[in-house]
């Protein structure tokens, strides 16, 4: 369950990014499914065939964890933006 927080964070921010069409809530955007792709992956791997751990509380404090970290590397981004704004350019060059 650890993929349940950022995954609902990525539904969140898709729906945000819907309306404003934000570069930076892109960037966050991208993290959080990232993340929630990770958590899926992660449970397949160690062999849990419904998604679900033995100890769904723990698993999901692990969701919380991922998507704090997610959220502080996004605000770095943000910040890194601010302080070099040829990052936008770059992003925007870069999109089709």
């Amino acid at each position: 369950m650890c993929y349940a927080v950022p995954a609902v964070g990525a539904v969140i921010t898709s729906a945000v990014w819907g309306k404003t069409k934000s570069v930076k809530i892109w960037w966050l955007n991208l993290l959080l499914w990232g993340g929630a792709i990770f958590g899926v992956i992660d449970h397949l791997w160690n062999g849990e065939l419904f998604l679900i751990s033995k100890n769904i509380i723990s698993d999901l404090m692990l969701g919380v964890a991922i998507t704090v970290v997610i959220f502080v590397g996004w605000y770095i981004s943000v910040v890194m933006n601010r302080s070099n704004p040829t990052l936008a350019n770059y992003t925007k060059a870069q999109t089709i």
